[in-house]
């Protein structure tokens, strides 16, 4: 579909991103699963992020990363994310850690017509993505799960977590920072009918849970193959895991390999250039959403890890933008009054 010829522009702030339904899990959920069976049918173009860490790489103080994408079938629009860390923010009262941007366009005429903040978004869809990854991963009696992480992506998580798998009953959120989770416990006991509660020992909550999910900015892996256990999945959204723990599993799952692969600071690519595992070991989640069983047997441990995936993200800023445009939210901009040169 042919969405725009002209060059106005809707600029979605965070507050408008926010209205517009962001924190609706379920529709994220929903956007997710979509993505991932759209991305398995062949009607995604993503190629890998591009990174760039300031002042080096990979101690780096800052970094940011674009991610462009084409999203064809019954949504076709294009698009771009500009997403962007820094470690400065942490102390910076009022600033985000992270900071995104994004930019959807049309395909034919390439003119962008949404320019919304993509912070929030990273945050629901990151989440979203490990959620589904443990919806497949989980054995079927799974009751307790721990996240390991109370910042953002643990609030998110909390959301995220309780939605897709509905036997939960209770979610332990480990952070070194008791305060940290004591507040998050606080703000969402008892979402989705689970019990929440706080700890600071990861690894003794995570040896009475099933689902097991970790989401710190840790760079160092702390997840030894103790963590391992039948009847459990593991799922990492960051650096928490790892080589000997994910050599123990019965399966593996990532997001989006062709992505992985060209970021070596992944456990996944670690074992791969190695050797030590093959491409036919392990699936993708685009399988999943298509009907592939990951899990064979209760008494497996699996592994799941993802890095972010730009469709999504553009998926999801395309749900906002529609639900946007019909509430009447954001500010019309245009690109120019009339082009110098044509």
């Amino acid at each position: 579909m042919l969405h725009t010829i002209n060059p106005e522009i809707l600029f979605l702030k965070q507050e408008d991103v926010i209205k517009a339904g962001l924190l609706d899990m379920k529709q994220i959920l929903a956007v997710t699963e979509k993505t991932y069976q759209m991305l398995g049918q062949g009607f995604i173009q993503n190629p890998p992020k591009t990174h760039i860490g300031m002042p080096k790489d990979p101690d780096w103080d800052s970094f940011v990363n674009t991610m462009p994408c084409y999203i064809g079938g019954d949504v076709n629009i294009c698009g771009v994310k500009f997403a962007a860390e820094s470690k400065k923010n942490a102390t910076i009262p009022g600033i985000p850690y992270g900071i995104d941007i994004t930019i959807l366009s049309d395909p034919e005429t390439v003119l962008p017509f949404c320019i919304l903040d993509g912070t929030i978004i990273t945050a629901m869809r990151t989440s979203a993505v490990a959620a589904t990854q443990a919806k497949y991963a989980a054995p079927s009696n799974a009751e307790v799960a721990t996240l390991v992480g109370a910042g953002v992506i643990g609030r998110t998580m909390i959301m995220a977590l309780s939605e897709a798998i509905p036997s939960l009953k209770k979610i332990y959120l480990a952070d070194l920072d008791m305060s940290k989770a004591e507040a998050l416990v606080a703000e969402y006991q008892g979402i989705n009918g689970v019990e929440l509660v706080a700890v600071t020992d990861s690894k003794a909550a995570a040896k009475e849970s099933q689902v097991i999910i970790g989401e710190t900015t840790s760079r160092k892996p702390f997840m030894d193959a103790d963590w391992a256990k039948p009847n459990s999945a593991i799922v990492c959204v960051s650096h928490d895991a790892s080589v000997e723990l994910v050599k123990k599993a019965d399966a593996i799952c990532v997001d989006y390999w062709k992505q992985m692969s060209t970021f070596k600071n992944s456990v996944v690519t670690e074992l791969f250039d190695a050797g030590e595992i093959k491409r036919e070991d392990f699936s993708e989640l685009s399988e999943m959403t298509l009907g592939k069983k990951l899990r064979t047997s209760d008494d497996q441990f699996i592994y799941a890890g993802s890095i972010g995936l730009g469709a999504l993200d553009i998926m999801v800023a395309y749900q906002m933008y529609e639900n946007a445009a019909k509430m009447g939210l954001g500010t019309k901009v245009n690109l120019w009054d009339k082009p110098l040169w044509e």
